[in-house]
């Protein structure tokens, strides 16, 4: 589900950590934030499933709760197992994963025709975003309730605990999370120590459920419930939820971490207290109300709320980090304008923060609080998102594993076909749930589509136009060293995104101040198709004329772009680079709406809008605002 959280990993946020730090601090760590998401998903997805199979006040039967385990088990068996933990592990960009980092992969390998990965990517993404949002709010209400178990007397206090929990979550985030992260792993094994020891508890009580291992009860139920057992399997793959996030963290945490806690600790606690909730409910009907916090006895209720409020916390974590992450790919793979990123950590790159994403979430998550009310109304809505990039991810899967990986276009589909399936099939029973609240991710997801492709589209229009008024650098640089202006003392750099051509500052500043420095440099920032880029690839230096170099600093989709930094590299290839005597120029636009434009009336106002809301490119770039001096130009689009 979520992209890569390594915000919240406090013991490993890149691959370089993820080889240095031992193995056993690596599983744990992948324990408390690759699996908090999945982890929570026993507080509502038994009760949802069986709600749905036999419908409110129906009695449920022995037939019904076989065959929910069933599906339950062979779901966390194929999808996650199999697909996830055994295959897509392996499906790496540079140690990187999640579905950006899949796709850059993909579109590498494609090359020209890569438009259709591309859209893939966008939609993923997109759908991520409404993700993000009901994540934080389904996890905490679905612990929070567990005090109407305590005491019915609490029922009044759910929303408005929930909501506090959430203010506070976001709250903290500018504070950076290093410290936190340093609890998330042990306290979410214990979390899954009190699943399973629940779990087992009440199997002994009951141990028919263990005939849930034989899919037999899963597919019979489906053959004889008919449209309801289609309708079911969209609550039951509220047990894979969370998912995408052992592919997202692969490169904070390793192949081999991410596989040992999955296989040895989450996959057995987690299919342990599905069968015993499932024990619970054969014994007691009535405890369908909420099996998870009925298994425990009522001394150990008000500390398993707490514990559950915890982990949901987690969980919530790992999605709004997950949303930074993705945000920052988003903007350097040329999807979304430049964001303001903090930086929260100084020994690690990964943890960032970003005030206006946080704050997004914030408000979209307090409205979906505010408008369900409920872990039960709120899951409707829940799976469409989740089931929308796992079938993405599939198709970009088929992709790699054909033209990276080298295998036969038939062999690929033999591989990914069953699981793009299942994948289909979660997704259409998650679609009946479109007007019970399923249309809100689609909703959310279809504006951040619209305006990742403004974007994209807009940034284009914008290159190809402005392109008409440049001329080419060589061309310049031959008048200037035939018929040479003035010269100051200094270097000066001047940014743009097209090295071929003389950037519009450099014009603006010989045709105002008709003076040039003694060294100048057309300075370029590229975004690779990897996550990161080896520091002895940072830089390019290839010299125009006698006092003109072109230069281009090359960071990976992962990495936030330091200009000084990187420049200081380049005093290795012998440019003395000097900070305190150095100018950057840069060109401020001011774009208007042109009669006649690429894009209709509406799109491009939507784009003149993000453009006005981006960052300003001396603090997305790093460059210290003393040394910068900004050309201001106007442009219609």
């Amino acid at each position: 589900m979520t992209q890569p959280a390594s915000a919240i990993s406090g013991l490993s946020a890149d691959g370089a950590g993820a080889r240095h730090a031992g193995f056993w601090a690596l599983t744990l760590g992948s324990i408390g934030v690759v699996y908090g998401d999945i982890g929570t998903s026993p507080l509502y997805a038994l009760r949802e499933s069986v709600v749905a199979a036999a419908g409110e006040g129906n009695p449920v039967t022995e037939a019904i709760i076989l065959g929910i385990l069933s599906l339950i088990i062979w779901a966390l068996l194929l999808v996650v197992t199999a697909k996830y933990v055994l295959i897509l592990l392996r499906a790496d960009n540079n140690g990187e994963g999640g579905t950006l980092a899949l796709m850059a992969l993909a579109s590498r390998a494609l090359g020209r025709s890569s438009g259709f990965v591309i859209l893939l990517g966008v939609i993923s993404g997109a759908l991520f975003y409404g993700d993000a949002i009901i994540t934080p709010a389904l996890s905490v209400l679905s612990a929070i309730e567990g005090l109407k178990i305590v005491t019915p007397a609490f029922e009044h206090y759910v929303v408005p605990l929930t909501v506090v929990i959430l203010v506070a979550l976001f709250a903290v985030q500018s504070r950076g999370t290093a410290k936190v992260a340093t609890f998330f792993g042990p306290l979410t094994l214990i979390w899954f120590a009190a699943l399973a020891v629940a779990g087992i508890v009440h199997i002994a009580g009951n141990p028919l459920v263990l005939l849930a291992f034989n899919p037999y009860y899963g597919l019979n139920f489906l053959l004889h419930h008919g449209i309801i057992g289609f309708f079911t399997l969209g609550a039951v793959f509220l047990v894979v939820t969370g998912s995408e996030a052992l592919y997202a963290d692969l490169g904070h945490f390793g192949r081999g971490p991410i596989r040992f806690a999955w296989l040895v600790v989450v996959l057995p606690s987690l299919t342990i207290n599905y069968l015993g909730q499932g024990a619970l409910v054969l014994a007691d009907p009535k405890a369908i109300a909420n099996p998870f916090f009925l298994m425990y006895p009522q001394w150990a209720l008000l500390p398993m709320v707490v514990l559950a409020a915890a982990a949901t916390v987690i969980a919530s974590q790992a999605v709004i980090t997950g949303a930074y992450s993705l945000t920052r790919q988003a903007i350097q793979l040329g999807l979304l304008p430049r964001l303001e990123i903090r930086h929260t950590s100084e020994e690690v790159s990964g943890q960032i923060y970003m005030p206006r994403v946080n704050l997004l979430l914030l408000i979209g998550v307090l409205l979906l609080v505010a408008l369900f009310r409920s872990s039960s109304a709120l899951a409707s809505a829940y799976g469409i998102a989740v089931t929308g990039t796992m079938v993405v991810t599939a198709l970009m899967a088929i992709v790699v594993i054909n033209k990276v990986w080298r295998w036969p276009l038939v062999a690929a589909l033999a591989l990914m076909l069953p699981f793009l399936l299942i994948d289909l099939t979660f997704l259409v029973s998650n679609l009946l749930k479109l007007f019970e609240g399923g249309w809100m991710p689609l909703a959310l997801g279809a504006v951040v589509m619209v305006v990742m492709y403004t974007w994209r589209r807009g940034s284009r229009l914008l290159i190809q136009k402005t392109r008409k008024l440049e001329i080419p650098l060589e061309t310049l640089v031959s008048s200037l060293e035939k018929k040479p202006p003035a010269r100051v003392p200094g270097t000066a750099v001047f940014l743009t995104g097209d090295p071929a051509f003389a950037p519009t500052a450099l014009m603006h500043s010989l045709k105002h101040y008709k003076v040039l420095h003694e060294h100048n440099v057309i300075l370029t920032v590229e975004t690779a198709d990897t996550p990161r880029v080896d520091v002895a690839e940072r830089v390019r230096i290839e010299p125009v004329g006698e006092t003109f170099s072109r230069v281009v600093l090359r960071f990976g989709f992962m990495e936030q772009p330091n200009v000084p930094k990187a420049l200081a590299v380049a005093r290795k290839l012998g440019w003395t680079f000097d900070i305190m005597s150095t100018s950057f120029f840069l060109s401020r636009r001011l774009l208007k709406p042109a009669a006649q434009s690429g894009m209709p009336r509406w799109q491009d106002r939507l784009f003149i809008s993000l453009s006005r809301t981006a960052n300003d490119a001396t603090d997305y770039f790093q460059i210290p605002t003393g040394r910068v001096v900004e050309v201001g130009t106007q442009v219609t689009i």
